[in-house]
């Protein structure tokens, strides 16, 4: 199976608290909050929820095609990914802007604050998604993450004209976008990823009941942090998976692209939704372990023995996947 994963692609400056921002934050004071935090650590890393999403496929001996706008800073960045296997081909460079910033502070609980600049990444409408597709030897899936909203839409539309299976991930966009957008990214997709707050916000926001949303899409898979996730379809039991436990999380930035990453990487193998969750679960994991979010290392094989370590061996085609 050849992916698509279509949103921005950005440099992360990273910084840790040593303190935890909820006890900085009055319940007295919050309509006028102004704040500013002393951080212990800076790093700068390469991101974006495409190009970690790519990098992870990569990882797991794909060649997965990555899309989205770009800076002419992002060379070094491209040469990079591209080195190790992921094909650049549709990263529409900008002349003018710097590639997407994500400025993000952490505590020791884990709790962020955040900003972004998209940079580039407003030039994403641009894309002509069925032509980069074309160009680079056709695809089975798109995977469409956070990016410029227009672009967002346009790729979703360009996946239903073509008929190219695609999955929803709208991300941090739910927050931006209104009810009638975010169903028209969800309606028809093969999977929708959210995390637990934007499960809630996407039917808040929609005004869909969760059996509206399974009606809608293939596969519903919700990230619950360090409680695992879930996958839900129409018509059948909830499945809880339980994350794998990590010695230490040394950054929680980046674990839900890898869990993606994990994800697809199974789906594509064929493997049954359960055990595609596992490998998300384990995927992160790596990723929680490491100060980044393209960081770490692994490979097919490493991947498979971390998931059967954790959940024990795969089922048998018709066994139980409960």
């Amino acid at each position: 199976m050849r992916i698509a994963v279509t949103g921005s692609i950005a440099t992360d400056h990273l910084m840790t608290f040593p303190g935890r921002i909820a006890d900085q934050l009055l319940a007295d004071r919050l309509d006028h909050v102004s704040l500013s935090f002393l951080v212990d650590t800076l790093e700068i890393r390469d991101g974006g929820v495409a190009a970690n999403i790519a990098y992870g496929l990569a990882q797991l001996g794909h060649r997965p095609l990555l899309v989205g706008a770009v800076g002419a800073d992002f060379t070094p960045y491209g040469q990079r990914l591209s080195a190790l296997g992921v094909d650049t081909s549709g990263a529409h460079v900008s002349r003018t802007r710097h590639t997407a910033r994500f400025l993000c502070t952490t505590d020791p609980d884990g709790n962020q604050i955040a900003s972004f600049y998209p940079g580039a990444m407003t030039e994403a409408t641009d894309i002509d998604l069925a032509d980069v597709v074309r160009r680079g030897g056709g695809v089975d899936l798109v995977l469409i993450g956070a990016d410029d909203p227009a672009a967002m839409l346009r790729h979703t539309r360009a996946c239903r004209a073509q008929s190219i299976r695609f999955a929803a991930d709208p991300s941090q966009q739910l927050a931006r976008l209104g009810d009638t957008k975010i169903r028209e990214l969800v309606d028809g997709a093969d999977h929708l990823f959210t995390n637990e707050y934007e499960h809630a916000l996407l039917l808040a926001k929609t005004g869909w009941t969760r059996a509206d949303v399974l009606r809608r899409v293939g596969v519903w898979v919700t990230t619950l942090g360090e409680k695992g996730s879930r996958v839900e379809r129409a018509d059948e039991p909830v499945l809880d998976v339980p994350a794998v436990p990590t010695a230490e999380a040394a950054d929680p930035t980046g674990a839900g692209d890898a869990f993606r990453a994990g994800y697809l990487a199974a789906l594509a193998a064929g493997e049954d939704t359960a055990r595609c969750a596992q490998s998300g679960s384990a995927l992160a994991a790596e990723a929680l372990s490491r100060i980044g979010t393209q960081t770490y290392t692994t490979s097919p094989t490493r991947l498979r023995v971390l998931t059967t370590a954790a959940y024990g061996p795969e089922t048998p085609p018709g066994g139980d996947t409960a």
